[in-house]
């Protein structure tokens, strides 16, 4: 059985090492996991006065969670924080209150940077975020990519032989876990 997961790229550049690092692991994946990548350009502002007539937007991305069996976020640091486009995402998807729709979702979090630190505030501060909203996060092995710069060709292909086996490992941690939070 495969399992669905909704890979959010918390980026909004089109040549995004997030987006490179998500089609890179829904590539890797093992047949167990699906992953949908999924891309925040279309997502309108959470403002909570628009929560009695949501827009279609808000509905598509909630209706698409609720459908999967995890979510894995792909981020990049900003100024020591995840990208305000992911955090509105997260805004939009956990309301109304209440019915979150990461709601029970397992999540993986995997951050990214060409610097060497590799996104690590973000992924801490989805680890704060995140709880009271979704389900259980990967705790094992955490999962930050420093050095991206040089690891994909012109065609945005992984090439650096290091990052696909983190990666590699990774995902199946992450199956491993998807397969025993969905029995």
């Amino acid at each position: 059985m495969s399992h669905t997961i909704v890979t959010i790229v918390g980026s909004l550049r089109k040549e995004s090492f997030s987006l490179k690092i998500a089609n890179a692991l829904a590539k890797l994946a093992p047949a167990s996991l699906k992953l949908d990548v999924t891309t925040l350009e279309g997502i309108s502002f959470f403002n909570q006065d628009l929560e009695a007539n949501p827009p279609a937007d808000w509905l598509a991305f909630r209706e698409k969670l609720q459908k999967s069996n995890g979510v894995l976020f792909i981020t990049p640091e900003y100024n020591r924080s995840i990208p305000g486009v992911l955090k509105n995402a997260i805004d939009v998807a956990s309301r109304p209150y209440g019915k979150s729709s990461f709601l029970g979702k397992p999540v993986g979090i995997v951050s990214n940077s060409p610097g060497a630190l590799g996104g690590v505030s973000a992924t801490k501060h989805l680890q704060n975020i995140l709880p009271g909203i979704a389900g259980p996060i990967l705790g094992q092995p955490e999962i930050y990519l420093n050095g991206v710069g040089d690891a994909f060709d012109d065609k945005g292909q992984l090439t650096k032989e290091a990052v696909q086996k983190v990666l590699q490992q990774y995902l199946a941690a992450f199956a491993a876990f998807i397969e025993n939070q969905n029995k």
